[in-house]
């Protein structure tokens, strides 16, 4: 495949690095039972009080009291977003540890549970409007914010994103177990999550015009409360000039999250600078991204995803090596090429979250086990060598 500057018409990538953030969702566990645990609103009274706006990360109630979520500061560079994630990991488990909790890094609760809602008057008309959909509702997700000139830039870059996003939902993949059960898939988050009305991938817009056209439409059917439920597999932030890419479950492991989060970037500067050029965003239809996502939730990194470009079957490395070679020249010009090609290869030998989820449940028959193991790594040191789970085989 041609590198980016090698194509006609493509500018060599160059200039200030585009800024980014993260808002990672986390469970609230029991660190005996790893039950989830309704203490989201207590947690949140032991969070750093009044902290510098952007200087750091943020915690933030999500919509059950089982789940907590840290808004990440504005980066510019890995190394920031690396110790961000970390940072905000730290502040989540600090806040749950104050009343008797975990914070872990798991986008479903292996073990049964009925969710606790967080008493908002949003989240009680949420859960009028949408019934068992909403009160079944804990998952948690990774949602990387990648700052954009214009609104015109960014529905531009969700135009030519799009093919590349179940790639992400496959790199994130951590979420194989639901309600006690093994759910056969490697995201079951995103099929629970697709639930949701406007969930999953939408045609291509056009046009900013186009897209809040859309939008506005969608809005008027009276089925959404508000905006804020436009829930595309990725958007325009609302509130910031970003694009939002939401479809990749929270991680494990924040070395996975750092690598995927610098991923997302790239692809939006890709896509950007393409636009720029005047190059055509890949045909491909919503449907057939659907059955892509579907794939990609189902098998994760361990079997076929549908190839983002020629549409058909292809082992999940082959996907993965050529996203890679899709935005190695942006991540040269980031400095972020040698970290991403070594966070994407370790992904592809020692597994994501699901592939982890499903070790520990092997090496210990215990669920508990599996989400004690998942704590530990979701907290785990940068440098500390990764875990064989010897502790799960003693009897």
């Amino acid at each position: 495949m041609k590198s980016l500057t090698d194509q006609p018409g493509i500018p060599p990538a160059g200039g200030p690095q585009r800024t980014f953030g993260v808002e990672e969702e986390f469970l609230l566990v029991d660190p005996d039972t790893g039950q989830p645990v309704p203490v989201a609103e207590q947690a949140l009274r032991h969070a750093p009080k009044n902290p510098r706006t952007g200087q750091g990360p943020v915690l933030a109630l999500e919509v059950k009291q089982e789940q907590i979520e840290v808004v990440g500061p504005v980066c510019s560079t890995y190394q920031q977003m690396a110790q961000a994630i970390r940072q905000g990991r730290a502040m989540a488990d600090t806040a749950a540890r104050a009343v008797g909790a975990r914070a872990a890094a798991l986008a479903t609760s292996p073990l049964a549970a009925t969710p606790t809602l967080v008493p908002e008057r949003r989240y009680l008309n949420m859960a009028a409007r949408f019934h068992l959909t909403f009160r079944e509702q804990l998952t948690c997700g990774l949602h990387v914010h990648v700052h954009v000139t214009s609104g015109e830039e960014g529905v531009a870059v969700l135009d030519r994103i799009r093919v590349w996003l179940p790639v992400l939902l496959a790199l994130s993949a951590n979420s194989p177990f639901w309600q006690g059960t093994n759910s056969g898939y490697a995201s079951f988050r995103y099929q629970a999550w697709s639930r949701w009305p406007t969930a999953g991938p939408c045609e291509q817009f056009g046009s900013l015009q186009e897209y809040r056209r859309h939008v506005q439409e969608l809005l008027a059917t009276g089925v959404l409360l508000d905006e804020g439920m436009v829930y595309f597999d990725a958007r325009l932030s609302r509130n910031h000039p970003t694009v939002e890419v939401r479809i990749a479950d929270v991680c494990m492991e924040a070395e996975h999250a750092t690598v995927l989060a610098a991923v997302a970037r790239a692809l939006v500067e890709r896509a950007a600078q393409e636009w720029r050029a005047g190059m055509p965003a890949p045909r491909l239809p919503a449907a057939h991204l659907r059955l892509a996502g579907w794939m990609a939730s189902e098998a994760g990194v361990e079997g076929n995803l549908l190839h983002p470009l020629r549409n058909s079957p292809c082992p999940a490395t082959e996907a993965v090596q050529d996203l890679l070679a899709h935005i190695r020249p942006v991540l040269a010009s980031f400095g972020d090429e040698d970290q991403v090609t070594a966070g994407l290869a370790h992904i592809l030998a020692s597994g994501n979250g699901a592939h982890k989820q499903r070790e520990a449940m092997v090496a210990s028959q215990s669920l508990a086990a599996v989400v004690m193991d998942a704590v530990e790594r979701t907290h785990a040191a940068a440098a500390s060598p990764h875990r064989r789970l010897r502790h799960l085989y003693a009897t």
